[in-house]
């Protein structure tokens, strides 16, 4: 019987926004934008054609050769069939290998998986549910920071202070404040368009297009430094300085030194509201190293000429100037290079804590950066306290896994990777997030087990031992919400799950019952009644605040939202620091702003002085590499869908070319190849290989290429290494960290080399289910048991899906 409400439209949420859904009785479903969002997002048109789509996991599915053969290191994951069993026998299953890794290897030796990504729900956040669970089990390694930011994250509390990060990044000056104050934005990777519809738990009204109206009706001028054109959008008063990719950092040092050359920066305010600028102007001035960071050296690395660099630098001083640096730049070796450079830039200006002056890190890069919504408490499922101390940066997931036992540095300390025998993932695609794909599948390849939690086949799943079908947003109750929204949604159960499909909380519910803990992770409530605590607990926060309208949680799920007090239309950020840094100092070693710190000095890392800095990296436009590998490939985020989440929506698949995903080349290394626009491209390096669509386009500088993020991985023996055969850049970026300091992702940049694909190109498997089999055991099965099979699904059987 099925559990949906009959009726109107049932409004729900997501990364991307607010909406309303109505099923058709045609199957189909009417999807309508919340009647507040003044630009919806173009996303809401990926979540029909995804629904119901062939790649949904119907069943519990069990890797044949673990199967048959019990736990333990195997490549053939992501290479076998998988046998559907139901879902006590998977559950079974699961329960015993976490009890065997805990009572054999200890509970260090789980990791704990999952990226926060998989819904907007406040209690159904696959994330929390596992990481509670596991933490309740005797807990896992766990992994810090994200793929985002994971150089910020670590590196600004070094400059501004725990506090002072938190600022950058969540309290941003306000795009209302900019529009009325700021005469020139100076926007290190632009400010993109495509990616601020998306915020995590999503926003109800998407303002940012309509502030960048704002600001082309109050005539600011920006100032885009990016290879790509479209890293800001038409219709702003706007020059375009294509610079080099990965030379960001020697651009700022440039205009840094015209500053102080020409003695246009501020030394009142260095005095006052900095620490170290003397050891940078030293640096600057090439005492350090014999080399002057001047704009003729900045031009023959950036190749932005240098009488624009020094026009650049004095129109800064002379007008209200925002530097702005996106979250994109910092996703890169030496990232932490561009974002300490542009503080230090902002700082010289000395319009930090000036309103619509100062520094900025993510306008365009997400779409609550500058916003004013409410900074309010959302209601959260708490994950407890895990008793496990270990844990990785995220960003190296393989290198947990392929070494344990290794030594190395982060944040100042020396840390040792785990022995990993069972890998837990329940939300996010490692196999989308990571970088040097091939080498993730190797490292896949060596804990015992890995089981995972995905209402699609992805390639994560693909790479699994035990697949547990979980249920996607539409078909399940929660609410919603995201920092700084303006609503608290009301998501209604609008379809019934796919198959067998089952949330996250009941599966492990079911788990916890069979390993003895089922009344501490229930608290003997239903998902429902879990709901009604967790608003309850928000209620009472939100009247110790004042708020004393917020309704009951009936009435609230009638209406379906709660309307959030709005937050202050004006903000500046550091504005009190500003006017009296002593009555408000920032939480650094000096109460200031670090442009030297001491602190990161003392570590003597070669990738990360205690300045910023121009650090060569392996791979750019200049490093030796290039003559083999001479474009530069920039793999930035899609425009058609967020993440890898939906790659088989309809916007999404509108947006391949002949099927795979497209690649934007200049026209003029496009005919040095031979391409033209819809050939079939392989672009490759020493690390592996992809097939790409080509789009000829003269709106990035010769020598790059644009390849985005999120295309399910599809790959394809080719020699000695892999081949994407639906292109997945991150097939050939680095797997290597930002720096010992952050350990952060790189996934921005690779060499490459690209060629017309000839001849007939393999086909894309992706978008079909692997091959399953039923399985009719005569018991519960064990691992190592035979089974009896089926075949009942075939991947050369299934109709590809255009």
């Amino acid at each position: 019987m099925s559990g949906v409400p009959t009726g109107g439209a049932r409004p729900t949420t997501s990364h991307w926004g607010a909406y309303s859904v109505r099923p058709r009785t045609d199957g189909g479903l009417d999807i309508r934008p919340h009647p507040e969002d003044p630009s919806p997002s173009p996303l809401l048109g990926n979540v029909e054609g995804a629904l119901r789509h062939p790649t949904r996991v119907r069943r519990p599915a069990v890797r044949r050769g673990w199967l048959d053969h019990g736990p333990g290191p195997s490549g053939a994951r992501g290479r076998e069939p998988f046998v559907e069993v139901g879902w006590d026998d998977a559950l079974d299953l699961v329960s015993a290998e976490l009890a065997r890794v805990r009572d054999e290897h200890g509970p260090q030796a789980v990791f704990g998986g999952s990226y926060g990504w998989s819904s907007a729900g406040r209690f159904h956040h696959a994330q929390s549910q596992l990481h509670r669970f596991l933490a309740q089990y005797g807990g896992y390694t766990a992994s810090r920071n994200n793929y985002s930011l994971g150089v910020s994250l670590v590196l600004l509390p070094h400059l501004v202070g725990a506090a002072g990060a938190e600022a950058v990044l969540r309290s941003a000056s306000t795009w209302s404040t900019l529009a009325e104050h700021t005469e020139l934005i100076v926007a290190f990777g632009g400010i993109p368009a495509k990616n601020v519809h998306v915020t995590p738990g999503g926003i109800t009204r998407h303002r940012t297009p309509g502030h960048l109206a704002a600001l082309a009706a109050a005539g600011t001028h920006i100032a885009l430094v990016s290879p790509l054109r479209a890293d800001l959008p038409d219709g702003l008063d706007t020059t375009w300085y294509p610079v080099a990719p990965a030379t960001d950092t020697a651009l700022m040092l440039g205009l840094a030194h015209t500053l102080l050359s020409e003695g246009l920066h501020d030394r009142a305010f260095l005095a006052r509201c900095t620490t170290g600028f003397e050891v940078f102007a030293r640096y600057l001035e090439g005492h350090t190293d014999a080399t002057p960071k001047t704009a003729d050296w900045a031009a023959r690395i950036c190749s932005v000429p240098a009488d624009d660099i020094r026009r650049l630098a004095r129109r800064m001083a002379a007008h209200r100037t925002l530097v702005t640096v996106t979250w994109s730049l910092q996703r890169a070796q030496h990232g932490e290079q561009p974002v300490w450079a542009g503080l230090a830039l902002a700082a010289m200006l000395g319009q930090i804590g000036l309103p619509g002056g100062g520094f900025g890190h993510g306008y365009g890069s997400m779409g609550d950066v500058g916003d004013h919504g409410p900074k309010l408490p959302l209601p959260r499922l708490s994950q407890g306290i895990n008793p496990v101390a270990e844990f990785i940066p995220c960003a190296r997931i393989a290198d947990l896994l392929l070494s344990p036992g290794e030594v190395y540095d982060y944040d100042g300390e020396r840390r040792t990777y785990p022995d990993i025998r069972l890998v837990y993932w329940a939300g996010g695609n490692p196999f989308h997030h990571h970088q040097e794909l091939g080498r993730l599948r190797r490292a896949f390849g060596r804990p015992d087990t890995v089981v995972v939690h995905e209402p699609y086949w992805t390639s994560t799943a693909r790479h699994a031992d035990i697949v547990l079908p979980t249920t996607t947003t539409l078909e399940r109750e929660d609410v919603g919400g995201g920092r700084r929204d303006t609503h608290l949604i009301a998501m209604h159960h609008a379809v019934d799950p796919v198959g067998e499909a089952r949330d996250d909380h009941s599966v492990l519910a079911a788990l916890a019952a069979r390993l003895g803990f089922a009344e501490r992770f229930t608290e003997g409530r239903t998902p429902r009644q879990w709901l009604e605590h967790l608003y309850g607990e928000w209620r009472d926060q939100m009247r110790g605040l004042g708020h004393e309208d917020v309704p009951g949680f009936e009435e609230f799920w009638t209406a379906g939202e709660y309307q959030l007090p709005e937050g202050p239309q004006h903000f500046t950020l550091f504005e009190d620091f500003r006017r009296d840094p002593l009555a408000h100092p920032l939480a650094t070693p000096s109460g200031r702003i670090e442009i030297f710190s001491a602190t990161i000095a003392a570590l003597g890392l070669a990738d990360c002085p205690g300045h910023p800095a121009w650090l060569e990296p392996d791979e750019w436009p200049g490093s030796p590499d290039a003559h083999r590998h001479p474009l530069l490939l920039i793999a930035n985020q899609p425009n058609a869908r967020l993440h890898s989440q939906y790659d088989v929506g309809a916007l999404s698949l509108a947006a391949k070319v002949a099927g795979r995903e497209a690649v934007e080349l200049h026209p003029d290394d496009a005919a040095d190849r031979g391409i033209q626009e819809g050939d079939t491209v392989r672009i490759f390096n020493d690390r592996g290989a992809v097939l790409a669509g080509a789009v000829l386009s003269d709106g990035l500088r010769r020598g790059v290429l644009r390849l985005p993020t999120g295309a399910w991985f599809d790959p394809v023996p080719e020699g000695d290494g892999v081949l994407c055969a639906h292109g997945n850049p991150n097939t050939l970026t680095a797997d290597i960290p930002s720096s010992r300091l952050t350990q952060g992702c790189t996934g921005q940049h690779a060499l490459v080399q690209a060629e017309r694909y000839a001849g007939e190109p393999p086909p894309v498997t992706v978008r079909r289910p692997p091959r399953l089999i039923t399985a009719f055991p005569s018991a519960p099965p064990a691992a190592g048991a035979a089974h009896r099979t089926t075949t009942t699904a075939d991947a050369t059987a299934t109709p590809e899906i255009p």
